[in-house]
């Protein structure tokens, strides 16, 4: 019995081996001899820049030339660094009951990107306030650090923190 049992292990064995060769040369026939990508690719068009720029501007992009770009960050920077200038604070006398009183008044610019900690340096700067890292801790307490509005606010020294924090943010 076990003489009968070896052929047809070794005849099972041949057929699977004989389905593997004929399923790789079937294979290799349609990766061979079957259509290509590059005829696909051929039977497209080659856009032109302006059409590129058509198109993409139809999708809803924006298209710069390099030196467009760099005018653009340029003008940016201006904006920014202009931002973040404080007026000069103008000093207003007030005499009540033979004292005087210097009140300052300024126009604060809060531009993107600064955070509570720079519009308390600028407001210590503008003598609204006399602490920044008071400030910072008092918008700390309260949460607004993530609520700071990009702006020009106009603020003055008589002020409580309280109403300058309001103002701002």
């Amino acid at each position: 019995m076990k003489g009968d049992e070896l052929p047809m292990k070794a005849n099972s064995i041949r057929s699977f081996a004989i389905g593997l060769i004929a399923a790789a040369t079937v294979c290799g026939g349609v990766y061979f001899l079957g259509p290509t990508e590059t005829a696909s690719t051929q039977a497209e068009e080659k856009l032109s820049v302006e059409e590129m720029k058509t198109m993409l501007a139809s999708e809803g992009y924006v298209i710069q030339t390099e030196d467009e770009w760099q005018m653009q960050l340029a003008a940016i920077e201006e904006a920014e660094a202009a931002a973040q200038e404080v007026e000069e604070p103008k000093e207003v006398k007030e005499e009540k009951e033979g004292e005087e009183i210097i009140i300052y008044r300024t126009m604060l610019t809060v531009s993107p990107g600064m955070t509570s900690i720079d519009v308390g340096e600028a407001l210590v700067r503008a003598h609204i306030i006399d602490s920044a890292i008071e400030f910072y801790n008092e918008v700390e307490k309260r949460g607004l650090a993530n609520e700071l509005r990009p702006g020009t606010f106009d603020v003055e020294s008589e002020m409580t923190l309280a109403e300058v924090i309001s103002t701002i943010f």
